[in-house]
């Protein structure tokens, strides 16, 4: 991976290593039934104390479900929770970035005021047209994650790619120009593993995942228990621990600056192990 920097809170962080960012999920229906945390003040506080202590790097609050046949939950609960747990992070601790996983920008400013750092956005704008002049306007990091769709409704539909990984780099490339133009400085780039994507698309994504350096973003990658492992293995998302370390180490080979993870000692292991051997190439 390329080094960077991010300007977070008007300090700037510079990452020469790959990092963990850690899902800490204020849902009741997440996919992944162990990463659910109830919306208590105290158990989200020690949630995140317990991820800083196995490695993360970043905390990702998320209080709106994304897996397949979610249902929506209204933009005040979303932003109840998110500022719960905003705040409820920041009690543990004061310097680790938070970032938070909404598409909405309304919920963005809220969580920013109350204490994020970065805004985790799936839909890269798509979804609410004034997330990009928000975000510009907040002065913060923005991770900007590819998909087709213009709602949450679409973002799971299948989609037709003549050349998957081609397609959704000159995407999130127009994307990224769209997020400039509005202002955004510091951009996160997600190429989306499981959304508008089938089984074969993603591990077409994941072969070519080197060819989106030319983004100059850092690189994130999200592909934690998802169904690219579990729908090519036959196990669940409680099983997919193994497939998940093995997908992060590919994607770190490929250049990813930053897994996002639901558990993330064993994603800092692969990191490490990775830095080894690149420090013995030469």
């Amino acid at each position: 991976m390329t080094p960077y920097t991010l300007n977070i809170r008007g300090s700037l962080h510079t990452y020469s290593e790959p990092a963990v960012m850690a899902i800490l999920n204020i849902t009741t229906d997440s996919f992944y039934s162990q990463s659910r945390t109830p919306a208590s003040a105290a158990e989200i506080s020690r949630r995140a104390e317990a991820l800083i202590e196995q490695g993360a790097s970043f905390i990702d609050i998320g209080a709106y479900s994304t897996r397949p046949g979610a249902g929506d939950i209204p933009v005040y609960e979303e932003t109840r929770r998110i500022v719960m747990a905003a705040e409820a992070v920041r009690r543990v601790s004061g310097d680790i970035p938070v970032s938070v996983d909404t598409f909405r920008a309304s919920v963005a400013r809220a969580a920013v005021e109350a204490g994020a750092d970065i805004i985790n956005d799936i839909s890269g704008g798509l979804f609410d047209s004034e997330m990009l002049p928000t975000v510009a306007s907040l002065r913060v990091p923005y991770i900007l994650m590819h998909l087709r769709g213009s709602s949450p409704a679409e973002m799971h539909s299948p989609q037709t790619y003549a050349h998957p990984a081609a397609e959704i780099l000159a995407e999130t490339a127009r994307r990224i120009d769209a997020a400039r133009s509005a202002g955004i400085a510091d951009i996160i780039a997600d190429p989306g593993f499981g959304f508008s994507k089938n089984l074969d698309q993603n591990y077409n994504l994941l072969a070519h995942l080197g060819q989106f350096r030319t983004l100059e973003c850092p690189l994130l990658v999200g592909i934690s228990r998802k169904s690219m492992a579990t729908r090519l293995l036959g196990i669940t998302a409680n099983e997919a621990l193994n497939a998940t370390t093995v997908l992060n180490t590919l994607a770190l080979e490929r250049g990813a600056a930053i897994l996002r993870v639901h558990d993330p000692a064993p994603a800092l292991e692969a990191i490490k192990i990775h830095l080894a051997l690149l420090n013995n190439l030469s």
